[in-house]
């Protein structure tokens, strides 16, 4: 999430969190009606009718859905939510941000801190460790007994307090990585902290099957560079000016994993040199007609104004108390901002442009370049490659060396306004980067909106370069007071498809499908209503990952949901049967996982339940594929592996004259693979 505010890079994003993260008061809302009746102490809906058809639902669902924080309306397609569980007491009305999952875990990070969760019953999640750690945007991560948290903004402390940090330079601030050993679930303990120049708004954790003594961590920084006095060596000019300078370059920590204490930066490598500012599309038709409007009844009410980059804008009430507290503070005055007098106030209206342009003005030396720093990497080791979403371009990156990846691949999009995350499909032939417009914190699904906007862009990758195939966006419109825009999903195991679940903020989670990547299609969905009916309140969902069997949302504002996949007209039961075969036995999103299936009847069953619905073999051969799966599977021993052998056989033969040759031969290897599986 990056922010609501134009002026975002203006102020810290603690700021900004605070303003994002004011708790909504559930006794204020609008009554649902909607409650399920006999759901669990966390929340279970019970499972909605299974729909075969093919179409998607029309009317859709999801438009209309009435407004509430823990009641609104809810609307549910291809999937059974299986609970929903409210945040701990400590992080009620905190932003929940990112997960990650080890064992029967999933680690939900939170501007409060972060809390464990067990999940060995995803239809009532226990709290294990709530722990209290305020910063944002605690993005977690994990490998064996270490867990790894990113905080980036002004507030953070290394001793985890609560007060914050208030002088400008300070020992106290943590900005970078914070390291756990969690053996001991219940009880983390902080074991290391790696200080970096400009935060950790994200990090990646890359585990080099070539070195099983250390696991790397790919910092992604996105704030401003802080003061030398405070961490010697931060600079923030062109690199050009300063070849140590912090800009344009990521973080590498390398942590040995028997001492993390030690822990360290062991490179920054530069990998967005000789890239130009890219294009941008500016702002949609209705933001322009609604920024005039907020302008003109902010003048009406003598808000302060200031020239932004050759736009007027009024300036947030945040941006402006701290600055009138010091024109109250140099006169003498007492109060803050709360005593300011006309004079006051006319004083700071004549100061503000200087200080705007100041604030605004370029560093020498970076005028029409491209990004200066990365969002989110995702790294898939297993095929030596990782996408980087680096603002104004999307990059594949050459990991084979952890400790100096190489840019192999760069491509920027107008359409595209920042690039957030990346997925690999699973065999490494295609990338997807979403487009984080708006920040996660504006109504960009609106019916009015682009569909190109805020929307995932799909790629081809071929000899080391990305190609171009289509956008897909959540189809359903959602009001002017939902935060919605593509953000964190992962790839779900559905054997030989490429299938995703992805959060959209108050757009809800969507399933997709992009096995053909130029027709991406939904085939799939979870939403509630607005937090709020009246105003624009922080809520949806931040995150959502297949694990094991579920899929796991983590949601800003209302806590923890569990959800899984139904049959459907476009995902069989043989599918998600063979999909639950998949066993992780830990899982970072940003560190990809190539997923693996066994040798196992659903396997098989679940190409057989794709070809006939490609018409990859006709009807009879469907049909006697089948007997044949459920005879040989009512066999034992030597009679099995005969009968499974021979299938194969004929299946590989069956190829040749399949318009789906390649499912085919991945139904005729699976069969192979079952017949030396069986004893």
């Amino acid at each position: 999430m990056e922010s609501v505010f134009r002026l975002r890079r203006m102020v810290s994003r603690s700021a900004v969190a605070r303003i994002l993260t004011l708790p909504v008061s559930a006794g204020l809302l609008i009554a649902a009606g909607c409650s399920h009746p006999g759901m669990s102490s966390s929340g279970g809906a019970p499972s909605p009718k299974v729909s075969m058809s093919a179409a998607a639902p029309n009317p859709d669902p999801r438009v209309g859905l009435h407004a509430g924080l823990y009641d609104a309306g809810e609307a549910v397609w291809n999937l059974k939510v299986l609970s929903q569980t409210r945040p701990s007491a400590k992080f009620v009305g905190i932003t929940n941000s990112d997960l990650a999952f080890t064992g029967n875990y999933a680690i939900q990070g939170s501007y409060a801190g972060y809390q464990i969760w067990d999940i060995s019953n995803p239809s009532q999640p226990t709290l294990k460790t709530a722990f209290f750690c305020p910063a944002s945007q605690s993005d977690v991560s994990v490998y064996k007994n270490l867990l790894f948290v990113s905080g980036e903004g002004l507030t953070g402390r290394l001793d985890c307090g609560g007060e914050g940090v208030k002088d400008t330079v300070s020992k106290e601030r943590l900005r970078g990585l914070r390291i756990f050993d969690i053996s001991d679930i219940t009880n983390p303990k902080n074991v290391g902290n790696v200080q970096t120049c400009r935060g950790s708004h994200t990090h990646t954790a890359l585990v080099d099957p070539k070195d099983p003594d250390n696991v790397y961590i790919y910092i992604s920084g996105s704030s401003r560079v802080r003061s030398s006095s405070e961490l010697p060596g931060c600079v923030s000019v062109a690199p050009a000016e300063d070849s140590s300078s912090a800009l344009f370059r990521i973080e590498v920590i390398k942590v040995p994993l028997a001492h993390p204490e030690l822990a360290a930066i062991v490179s920054s490598p530069r990998i967005f040199n000789n890239l130009i500012a890219p294009a941008r599309h500016g702002e949609s038709d209705l933001d322009k007609t609604e920024a005039a409007k907020a302008l003109a009844d902010a003048r009406a009410k003598g808000a302060f104004i200031a020239t932004i980059r050759g736009e007027e804008q009024p300036v947030p009430s945040f941006f402006i108390k701290p600055m009138l507290d010091s024109v109250v503070a140099a006169r003498g005055g007492t109060g803050g901002a709360a005593s300011a007098t006309s004079a006051d106030s006319a004083a700071l209206r004549a100061a503000l442009p200087g200080l705007i342009a100041k604030r605004f003005a370029p560093t020498p030396g970076l005028e029409n370049l491209g990004p200066t720093q990365c969002h989110d990497i995702t790294v898939y080791p297993a095929i030596g490659l990782a996408g980087g979403a680096c603002e104004g371009y999307g990059m594949l990156l050459d990991i084979s060396n952890p400790e100096h990846p190489v840019r192999l691949d760069a491509v920027s999009d107008s359409n595209f306004s920042y690039w957030h995350s990346a997925t690999f499909n699973n065999d490494g032939t295609k990338i997807l980067f979403s487009d984080e417009w708006g920040g996660g914190g504006q109504p960009k699904c609106r019916a009015t909106d682009n569909k190109d906007w805020g929307a995932d862009a799909i790629f081809t990758l071929a000899d080391n370069k990305m190609h171009f195939q289509s956008y897909y966006k959540m189809p359903a419109p959602q009001t002017r007071f939902e935060n919605c825009v593509a953000h964190n999903g992962s790839l779900v195991p559905i054997p030989g498809r490429d299938v995703m679940i992805q959060s959209w903020y108050q757009g809800g989670i969507s399933l997709f499908d992009w096995t053909d990547a130029a027709h991406p299609k939904e085939i799939g969905f979870f939403d509630r209503g607005p937090v709020d009916s009246t105003r624009m309140a922080s809520g949806g969902t931040w995150s959502v990952y297949w694990y094991n069997g579920v899929m796991v949302s983590s949601e800003i504002s209302r806590g923890l949901d569990i959800v899984e996949l139904t049959p459907s007209a476009f995902i069989s039961k043989n599918e998600i049967d063979a999909a639950r075969t998949v066993h992780l036995d830990y899982l970072n999103v940003q560190g990809q996982p190539k997923f693996v299936w066994p040798a196992t009847f659903s396997l098989a069953r679940a190409y057989v339940d794709q070809l006939e619905r490609s018409n990859g073999l006709g009807a009879s051969r469907i049909s006697s594929v089948r007997k044949a799966l459920d005879g040989a599977e009512k066999a034992s021993g030597s009679a099995r592996g005969d009968a499974l052998t021979a299938l194969s056989t004929q299946l590989a033969s069956d190829a040749s004259g399949s318009p789906d040759a390649p499912k085919v031969q991945k139904l005729a290897d699976a069969v192979k693979a079952l017949a030396s599986a069986t004893p």
